[in-house]
């Protein structure tokens, strides 16, 4: 099965966690791996797409909350770096933009967003299955990835990742 993993980053944890889930997902056949400005959006050949982004004011990135992310990352007291091409059109720009063949791909989604609860973080995942289910397209798994107050990686989430990836494709399509 030929999987697309498509992501948004601004401090290099949104594309971590894609990393992760593409290395999981090599056992079950090829894997492409993209940023959402580099991202395919003819989606025909994939049996899954994975959509991953960050988490910003309850809702996907948006032109507003990457300034925003870019300020952070200029803040000489925040310890943030700036992905390279944060700035670049995201998700929410890519899932406008793509188009089916025939054989719709599966889709699973997810997020990172910091580590306090839903209703006050938001989700992107929640995001991302309405934009779907605008277009008659069903979120078949979505997981969330957690970052601290200051915008890092949580201990282990990385794992958690690679675990939930497996998760997404049936015991019998692996390869061992």
């Amino acid at each position: 099965m030929d999987t697309l993993v498509v992501y948004e980053s601004m401090f290099g944890n949104t594309r971590m966690i894609a990393e992760a889930v593409a290395d999981a997902l090599r056992s079950t056949g090829d894997v492409t791996v993209a940023t959402a400005a580099e991202a395919p959006v003819q989606l025909s050949g994939y049996g899954l797409v994975v959509v991953g982004a960050p988490t910003h004011a309850h809702t996907l990135p948006q032109p507003s909350s990457r300034q925003e992310a870019a300020a952070w990352a200029d803040d000489p007291d925040r310890d943030l770096t700036l992905e390279a091409d944060a700035m670049e059109p995201g998700i929410r720009e890519w899932l406008d933009l793509m188009t089916l063949s025939a054989a719709e791909p599966r889709f699973a989604a997810f997020s990172t967003r910091a580590d306090i609860p839903r209703i006050f973080a938001g989700d992107a995942t929640a995001v991302i299955r309405r934009r779907l289910h605008r277009r008659d397209l069903a979120l078949d798994a979505h997981e969330d990835f957690l970052v601290d107050h200051d915008s890092h990686l949580l201990r282990g989430e990385q794992q958690r990742a690679r675990d939930w990836a497996l998760t997404l494709v049936p015991v019998t399509s692996r390869r061992e």
